[in-house]
């Protein structure tokens, strides 16, 4: 079968291998930094848990619906064309969103946007040990709501024509550990102490130090005000939240149909040819491009951002990377394998796969575990970037973050099996969960920038070795041809839909309490549902297990004795050799 020109395996898996690479590219240099976008237009935690529940929502309703549709119309390259092409553009929309609150910020020569502007009648008092040289911190500080966090006192401003003509850094030293800094407006009548003029104003940011802030960095979160409301109490508010909220769905729903439509097509294509055994390892590659994807995108943020974008927004870069990734994506679909047939399968698939919950507490515990696994990890990528980014942290070091726990599960890979074999399925799940409950409890205690790095490589277990155990645990509860469906009700419908859930409520107790104590509830509620499902999952009744050893023994003593033996016991040693729990 495979010598027919129309089944080159070879070159399928080719083209697979890199429109995975590039796909993997294309979501990490977007999907990352989405949250922290919203946060610089000035959105505030509940509305961006909004807007991402509605995104995730939409994912996972949307996405499989167009994955049948696509097979009933035999429409599947249309689907991935319309897809690539629909995404490009309205990611573009993002950057139309008009910020709250405009910054004015110029580019230095490095090619990093830096504040040159300040609010009037600020005042700074500083205590310091060194007067003659004060450590520099991050050019700002951003809050929960959005907004800008500078650290100091604002007084009310006088009017918007002071706030363009600049700053007057006035210094007196009283006694020796004390040193009061007090910044205040340069009117039209008055001239620069120093000589410089008003253009060479000094951003306070940097006179502060660490310990100058609001209560530390973990309690920026905490300023009054700062969490914002759901009250739109301004036109501008509304117009911002209104434009983000609509141009996410329609980015969505022109996203989601890809990765579904473009997984059932390989499938069957490799299935006729019976080469579904190189179909696993394509996952991959989509990781690969993640790590190269968001490593790339995050050097070019804070090189590019400033020459983008006249607002002052940060993050516009990700969506023109998006965009043109999506575009060479594009090219490489229109040589996608996707078979020319119709293949022959009943069309209720999904159906059957949701009736086995009902019949089997194994899967509706695991069902369950997967929906909290969505409610969790939508807590780690909606506002992680926002903790660190209170510890000072750069879009590179995020995006560092986030390819060292990508990494970690690329390595971690080709020990795959053996993990699994030795510490079970159910093992597996409880190890993952655990980890996960560990990440999010050091979260909370971040007390630098750099300080997230030891803890990502425990995103190869939490994020990695649960998921194997996951499929695995389903691949061994599904009736034979309902494989397939169950995971894509697992990951589409019930951890889509737990991500959903997570950011609709992870935004209001953001804004209720702090992203630490948030954090910690999070741990929590995971240590307590792994105590619940270790303590479940032994009394559940076990599985009808078929011995298929002594089955092929039994059917030995009715063969001829004159059939060769090495014909006729090969695969009896294999399930002899084989593992029990691997067989279960």
């Amino acid at each position: 079968m495979s010598a027919n020109p129309q089944w080159d395996i070879s070159r399928a898996l080719g083209v697979a291998r890199l429109f995975h690479l590039l796909c993997g590219v294309r979501d990490a240099c977007a999907a990352p930094f989405l949250t922290l976008y919203l946060r610089q237009l000035g959105l505030a935690a509940p509305w961006v848990g909004i807007l991402m529940g509605s995104k995730f929502l939409v994912a996972a309703c949307w996405g499989p619906l167009c994955a049948f549709l696509a097979k009933s119309c035999q429409k599947r390259r249309v689907f991935l064309v319309g897809s690539l092409l629909g995404s490009a553009g309205a990611s573009l929309l993002m950057v139309l969103v008009p910020p709250l609150h405009r910054d004015h910020r110029s580019c230095n020569g490095s090619g990093s946007a830096a504040t040159t502007v300040l609010p009037p009648a600020v005042t700074l008092t500083v205590t310091s040990a060194h007067p003659a040289g004060l450590p520099s911190l991050p050019a700002r500080r951003r809050r929960s709501g959005g907004s800008e966090a500078s650290d100091f006192t604002v007084g009310p401003a006088e009017s918007d024509q002071e706030t363009l003509e600049g700053l007057r850094l006035v210094s007196s030293l009283e006694g020796a550990g004390t040193t009061p800094r007090v910044l205040r407006p340069i009117t039209s009548g008055e001239t620069d102490s120093f000589g410089a003029g008003a253009s060479e104003a000094v951003d306070p940011a940097l006179l502060l130090p660490q310990d100058a802030t609001l209560g530390g960095p973990a309690n920026v979160s905490e300023v009054k005000g700062e969490a914002g409301s759901l009250e739109l109490s301004s036109e501008g508010l509304q117009w911002t939240i209104l434009l983000a909220f609509g141009f996410m769905v329609v980015w969505e729903l022109l996203t989601a149909p890809l990765e579904q439509v473009a997984s059932d097509s390989l499938y069957e294509y490799l299935d006729f040819v019976d080469a579904t055994d190189r179909y696993r390892s394509l996952g991959l590659w989509r990781l690969l491009g993640m790590v190269a994807g968001v490593c790339g995108i995050a050097a070019l943020m804070g090189q590019l951002d400033c020459f983008l974008t006249a607002s002052g927004t940060q993050g516009v870069v990700c969506f023109y990377g998006y965009s043109l990734v999506s575009t060479v994506c594009f090219l490489v679909s229109t040589v996608f394998p996707v078979p020319t047939y119709q293949q022959q399968e009943p069309g209720y698939k999904t159906i059957k796969a949701l009736s086995l919950l009902g019949g089997d507490p194994h899967l509706l515990l695991l069902a369950l575990t997967v929906v909290l696994i969505g409610i969790v990890t939508s807590a780690v990528q909606n506002f992680l970037f926002w903790h660190m980014e209170d510890h000072g942290s750069s879009a590179l070091v995020m995006g560092f973050s986030v390819a060292l726990g990508l990494l970690g599960e690329i390595l971690l890979h080709p020990f795959k099996t053996v993990l699994l074999r030795k510490l079970s399925r159910v093992g597996a799940v409880g190890l993952g969960l655990g980890c996960l409950a560990g990440q999010l409890l050091y979260y909370s205690f971040l007390w630098s920038w750099w300080s997230v790095f030891p803890i990502q490589i425990l995103s190869a277990i939490s994020s990695g070795v649960l998921w194997w155990a996951v499929e695995a645990s389903m691949e061994s509860l599904a009736t034979p041809g309902t494989e397939r469906p169950l995971s894509t009700v697992f990951r589409g419908h019930f951890h889509g839909g737990g991500c959903s859930l997570g950011s609709f409520m992870g935004g209001f107790l953001v804004m209720r309490f702090n992203l630490a104590v948030f954090y910690r509830i999070c741990c929590v509620i995971l240590l307590l549902w792994l105590s619940v499902f270790l303590s479940i999952q032994p009394r559940l009744p076990q599985e009808r297990k078929i011995n298929y050893s002594k089955l092929l023994a039994v059917e030995e003593s009715d063969t001829s004795d004159s059939e060769p033996g090495s014909e006729r016991d090969w695969l009896v040693k294999a399930m002899r050799e084989e593992p029990s729990d691997c067989r279960g």
